[in-house]
């Protein structure tokens, strides 16, 4: 049985990726508040993952990964982390958005009746 091609491994890694950078873009935008810590989870593992097959690409000589399929492979993955790049820099000016986002000032104090009644007599007194 060959052993899987760690490019075509990547390739689907960084399928995995874009798909979590799409599902956080959403988030984002329709929940208008930072991801959740699940989210956050998520994406870090998928990242060690990254550096795992990272270093497995580069432990492969250049020589073996010269096929045209592998060829196509490259661009096809060189396409989707561009458009990773893209979506996680939008994300980015999401989150900066939403963390900076001045809070709402707090609710007014809500008078009682024993406060208003006291307010009315001292106004009287003058």
């Amino acid at each position: 049985m060959p052993h899987p091609n760690p490019l075509q491994n990547h390739r689907k890694l960084c399928d995995e990726l874009y798909q979590l950078a799409l599902e956080e873009n959403r988030f984002l935008k329709e929940q208008g508040r930072l991801p959740s810590a699940e989210l956050i989870e998520r994406k870090q593992k998928l990242l060690a993952r990254l550096d795992e097959s990272l270093a497995a690409l580069r432990a492969v000589p250049h020589a073996e990964l010269g096929s045209a399929e592998d060829h196509e492979v490259a661009e096809q993955t060189k396409t989707r982390i561009l458009q990773f790049l893209h979506l996680d820099r939008e994300n980015e000016q999401l989150l900066l958005r939403h963390s900076l986002a001045p809070r709402p000032p707090p609710a007014p104090a809500v008078a009682t009746a024993t406060h208003l009644e006291r307010t009315y007599q001292q106004g009287g007194k003058s």
